[in-house]
């Protein structure tokens, strides 16, 4: 007696939250406080949008664009869209407007949600975005009275108003596309990525395990992580799926503001990039006393690697874990974490020996397999010395790009991921960079991370960035831009001082640079591309070839 085939489609995850958990919250941060609705709402209302884009003429397979923050009616529309077997294709407000009339035209998006805030942003695209038949706007507290010359729009809450709470979802393919993502790479245009139902099924299933990201329905997560950023890690997913209380602070995204609405939430569990938890220790270093942060437990950190030091503060001052994460738009993302513990030996080391552990890119999920080769597709030994490009390969790993073959980027089945790193003996991924980040020196490779992380962990530095300037001789050497926190004084000096306790001579930074700011790229890494342009563009030279 075998088992009947179940296809592996979300519709059979998502509403399960709401049955579970129906009067626990979805709380999105407003102009002047915050508006509350419960899960069963939030699920009744998904039901209506799909009816409502369904009489809009939105069939299984089609695409409908989200320009949207993190809020409740941006998780609606993933829940109506999955439930439907329509494709979400999640639009990245960060982006320029050519990439974005290109993802939209490549796309063939037939509807746009869009929060009325960010209108402008698709005014601009008037005219040049043929295949979108109709906007729905979604306004919150102090937008109410928009107004737009774009085809067909009309109020969200007027959309869904009058349709039916419950809608049956259709059977459809477990590998038909669930969601579409266009990551932005350094050279030609945004490259889409297809999230298939079957993929991301498995990948919400595994983000749950303890070993992994260990959400519980008792959370309440805070996703500070943009839900048009790799479907915001998959965490809607999930906490759909457990009936975990969400918090969404929408464009509300200054360190202050966040922070006090975690406290005040009772938020145990949120996830973003570095530049965003620096920002929070910044405040909790500054006000002692002002923020209560009792409840938090754990935040997850992806995007780039956070500093050891971030990591060991917030466990010695807050208590708080710190998940460091690797992955990419293409792995859907979640392919390695670290936790302080995650083997019954490890319970036996010493804090400092497990904090080592946290600063690895971290062990590789359930169900995917890794591997560092040489540059003729050889495989490397786990040491934790040798240094090989990271190819990854699973159920939920990107294999070809949406209607763009990219050849270079795919050997067989593994995914090409760009990264550069080295496996240890436990097993742990480092990775040392970005290979287009490597500051190659005389044939020698030098980590910018690795000096990023030894510079940003001086006190009175809040930020470090280490980028490649050419050299006749020595082909590349090391530049380090560096941000002061307020009113301190750091010499260049006393920085390559501090360098050279950790590194060798050829490793140090050929120069100090002081900077206001850093350039951000839209998913909020430091954008290196930008700050080699940049230093181009002043006709910078290194301080021996003036």
């Amino acid at each position: 007696m075998g088992m009947q085939h179940t296809p592996l489609v979300m519709s059979r995850l998502l509403d399960r939250g709401a049955r579970v958990a129906p009067n626990e919250e979805v709380v999105t941060a407003t102009e002047n406080g915050v508006r509350r609705q419960t899960l069963r709402q939030t699920r009744d209302r998904a039901h209506q949008l799909a009816h409502a884009l369904a009489g809009a003429g939105i069939q299984v397979g089609d695409r409908v664009g989200t320009l949207m923050w993190n809020g409740s009616r941006h998780l609606e529309a993933y829940h109506a869209t999955a439930g439907m077997g329509a494709v979400l294709h999640t639009l990245n407000l960060r982006l320029g407007e050519k990439d974005l009339e290109y993802i939209i035209n490549h796309a063939e998006d037939q509807v746009i949600i869009v929060d009325a805030d960010v209108l402008p942003i698709l005014e601009a695209l008037k005219g040049r975005i043929p295949t979108v038949r109709q906007v729905i706007v979604a306004a919150e507290e102090g937008f109410e009275d928009w107004q737009t010359e774009l085809p067909n729009a009309v109020c969200y809450e007027a959309f869904i108003k009058g349709q039916p709470t419950q809608y049956e979802w259709p059977d459809i393919d477990e590998n038909s596309p669930l969601g579409l993502c266009y990551t932005s790479g350094t050279t030609g245009n945004p490259k889409g990525v297809e999230y298939e139902h079957r993929s991301q099924y498995l990948h919400t299933l595994t983000q749950g395990l303890t070993d992994s990201m260990g959400l519980s329905g008792t959370d309440t997560l805070c996703g500070i992580v943009p839900m048009f950023h790799a479907m915001g890690w998959g965490l809607p997913w999930t906490a759909l799926m457990l009936g975990c209380k969400q918090v969404m602070p929408h464009r509300f995204m200054d360190p202050a503001r966040l922070l006090q609405l975690m406290c005040d939430e009772g938020v145990t569990v949120s996830a973003g990039v570095p530049t965003i938890w620096q920002g929070v220790k910044g405040l909790i270093d500054g006000n002692p006393g002002k923020y209560d942060t009792s409840a938090l437990s754990r935040l997850t950190c992806g995007g780039s690697a956070p500093p050891p030091s971030l990591i060991r503060w917030y466990w010695d001052a807050l208590g708080v874990e710190m998940i460091q994460g690797w992955g990419m738009t293409e792995t859907s993302p979640l392919a390695t974490l670290s936790r302080r513990v995650m083997k019954r030996g490890q319970l036996e080391l010493s804090e400092d020996e497990q904090f080592e552990n946290v600063a690895k890119a971290g062990q590789l999920m359930p169900g995917l397999e890794l591997d560092i080769f040489d540059e003729n597709f050889n495989r490397l030994p786990h040491d934790g010395e040798t240094v090989g490009e990271i190819l990854i390969r699973g159920p939920w790993i990107c294999s070809e790009y949406f209607n763009n073959p990219q050849p270079d980027k795919f050997h067989g089945d593994w995914l090409i991921t760009g990264d550069v790193g080295k496996i240890d003996a436990e097993e742990y991924l480092i990775i040392s960079d970005r290979s287009k980040d490597l500051v190659k020196s005389g044939g020698e490779w030098i980590s910018s991370v690795d000096l990023e992380n030894h510079i940003v962990a001086m006190p009175g530095v809040a930020q470090a960035c280490v980028v490649a300037q050419p050299h006749p001789k020595w082909d590349e050497r090391p530049v380090a831009l560096v941000v002061l926190s307020g009113g301190a004084e750091v010499s260049r000096e006393a920085v390559l001082e501090h360098c050279a306790t950790a590194f060798a001579k050829w490793q140090l930074p050929d120069d100090v640079l002081y900077v206001d700011s850093i350039p951000l790229t839209s998913t909020g890494k430091m954008d290196k591309k930008v700050v080699r342009a940049d230093l181009d563009a002043q006709g910078y030279a290194l301080p021996d070839l003036r």
